[in-house]
């Protein structure tokens, strides 16, 4: 999964678009400045007629999110186009075939990771020494990877507790979904990186306020630039940040030097030879993305399993097939193929991740045409995910879908799946595989009839509102 935040200077001002800060880059001239967003072949023939400051930022937050943006504008000018971000040229890319064909020499920098240091403020990958930089990439997967081993147990008994809740509630009430896979993802989170001292409710609560205070920010604030205009919220998301940093650092503390029955994500940091802000910075990453991917991998995953009854009696069967009455286990989930199938499927159709970004640091190609040093390119996946060409029926929920191994194929070239999956999204894969197990084999989930899903798209999806959903004992 491909996430990243490019921070440049235009002129004398800062100007924010999401997670697309631009920094320090070279202006194109203000001749070649338009309002427009054209194909890419036109748009050096459009005419200067907004602030240089704005470009099509003006465009971008009336369409409500930048992903809905670029659907628009793909779906007039077609899989290649370009638009202004003050007087900076941006391309999209919108096609599975255009992604393919991109030759962008520049080296690979982690995504996800890179784009909330940046909006955090922290060092930024983006400069410095590039072995230095994958050696700290390889102890962050390693981290995320001997924590789940782990904490396996863990992520068991967070699963049961949650079913054993849902148990106890009368059968037509409703269950506030997103509510409930928040609270399941920051429980698993907050143990898995920091420990024990998570065990308790209270200390979860607190990091969830600090959570919703930062994460709120980075999916609006930083798109319109209402957070620098808005002195009261600044000093919210200050705060919380300022809060959740000294809880990090007392956790580091607390174990450096020292040996524990259960190893957390930040004993991996430890042992590694990183300093104690970049022990804070990659903990702090950890902890914000992987629980806003889990807990929204896990809501929708849940939701469309109660869309679809033929899909989930088919995770059902598969689940009791290889599983039984047993609990899963680590070397068991490698044989649960349809439920991978289900977690891909609902990556695609929730579009998980709607934006991907390059930064185009030596001249390179798209099909025919030359992309500049420089340009800022971004990989419209949301567009990718729902492309006819490329997923036949595809606003339909189909787990199916994944049996033809172009599809799997597509879903890695996206970055979803295999070596190019990011460490949040393979966390919460195996949380979202364990949590499955656990309901699908012990309740039947069922849709609120007469509920309208609409979706907020920011960095990560999500519904816009709460999603409500009842459940069933099976018998």
């Amino acid at each position: 999964m491909h996430f990243l935040l490019l921070s440049r200077h235009l002129g004398k001002h800062q100007v924010s678009l999401g997670w697309l800060q631009l920094m320090k880059s070279k202006c194109f001239p203000s001749s070649h400045q338009s309002s427009s967003a054209v194909a890419v072949d036109a748009v050096h023939d459009q005419i200067s007629s907004v602030s240089l400051r704005d470009g099509n930022l003006p465009d971008i937050i009336a369409s409500s999110s930048l992903h809905e943006f670029l659907v628009n504008l793909h779906e007039k000018y077609g899989p290649l186009v370009s638009f202004w971000f003050g007087r900076r040229l941006v391309v999209s890319l919108g096609s599975i075939d255009l992604l393919k064909q991109h030759i962008n020499p520049n080296r690979l920098l982690d995504p996800f990771e890179t784009m909330l240091k940046s909006l955090l403020r922290y060092q930024s990958s983006l400069n410095g020494d590039t072995g230095e930089s994958h050696m700290r990439r390889k102890l962050y997967e390693n981290g995320v990877t001997k924590s789940l081993q782990s904490n396996f147990a863990l992520i068991q008994k967070l699963s049961e507790e949650l079913l054993a809740k849902w148990l106890s509630l009368p059968e037509a009430q409703h269950v506030p979904l997103c509510q409930h896979m928040l609270g399941f993802a920051m429980k698993s989170v907050t143990q898995i990186a920091m420990g024990s001292s998570f065990e308790d409710d209270r200390e979860v609560i607190r990091f969830r306020r600090h959570h919703d205070a930062i994460w709120s920010e980075i999916g609006k604030g930083f798109l319109d630039g209402s957070l620098d205009k808005n002195m009261t919220r600044k000093k919210l998301y200050e705060d919380a940040l300022m809060e959740m940093e000294s809880t990090l650092r007392k956790v580091t503390k607390e174990r450096r030097g020292r040996s524990f029955n259960r190893h957390i994500f930040i004993d991996t940091l430890l042992q590694g030879s990183l300093s104690d802000q970049q022990i804070l910075e990659d903990t702090m990453i950890f902890s914000l993305a992987g629980c806003i991917i889990t807990a929204n991998l896990c809501t929708w995953a849940v939701y469309f399993l109660t869309t679809s009854e033929d899909v989930q009696q088919n995770l059902y069967k598969e689940m009791d097939c290889v599983l039984g009455k047993g609990p899963i286990t680590h070397e068991k989930i490698e044989q649960l193929r349809y439920c991978r199938q289900v977690l891909c499927e609902t990556v695609r159709t929730a579009k998980l991740t709607p934006i991907a970004a390059q930064l185009q640091e030596l001249e390179g190609k798209v099909d025919q045409h030359t992309i500049p040093k420089e340009t800022l390119v971004l990989y419209a996946l949301g567009v990718m995910l729902q492309d006819s060409s490329s997923w036949p029926s595809p606003y339909k929920f189909d787990p199916e879908r994944f049996n033809e191994e172009s599809a799997m194929k597509n879903l890695s070239l996206l970055g979803f799946s295999g070596s190019q999956e990011c460490p949040e999204l393979r966390f919460a894969y195996m949380v979202a595989t364990v949590l499955l197990s656990v309901l699908v084999r012990k309740l039947y989930l069922h849709p609120v009839k007469g509920q309208v899903m609409e979706t907020k798209y920011e960095l990560v999806t999500s519904p816009k509102e709460e999603a409500w959903i009842t459940v069933s004992k099976r018998s």
